[in-house]
């Protein structure tokens, strides 16, 4: 069992930046590669960026490549989505979560959820 709390969200101008973090507890935190997805009202969930294990490896949605840092600190159990450059679209809650098994990009791989944090970008 992972729980996966998320903070950092809130309301931003366009432009702006938020940094997210995702606090891990439970099984051992760097046993686990780590996605971001994010989800607006009456959409699907959307791939928005991974980590592996050691923090080596990182992919990106093309919407946030270039304007999204994706990172973790094993040592304090916790991911980071560094978000910077922000738009109107980028308006979302955003979930970190652990993932299980198989492809990185489909929410489906994704074991274990945390409960979500608003971002807002005003234009």
């Amino acid at each position: 069992q992972v729980q996966l709390v998320e903070s950092g969200g809130g309301l931003v101008q366009a432009g702006g930046s938020l940094r997210l973090s995702c606090a891990a507890s439970g099984r051992t935190f760097n046993s686990y590669p780590m996605g971001w997805f994010r989800q607006t009202p009456g959409k699907e969930r959307e791939f928005v960026a991974s980590i592996n294990r050691s923090g080596g490896t990182t992919n990106y949605a093309d919407s946030v490549k270039d304007r999204f840092t994706v990172s973790r600190d094993n040592a304090k159990n916790t991911a980071y989505l560094q978000m910077n450059s922000l738009k109107p679209e980028d308006t979302a809650v955003y979930y970190c979560a652990v993932r299980w098994v198989g492809s990185e990009w489909t929410s489906e791989s994704y074991k274990y959820w945390g409960q979500g944090t608003q971002v807002t970008v005003s234009s």
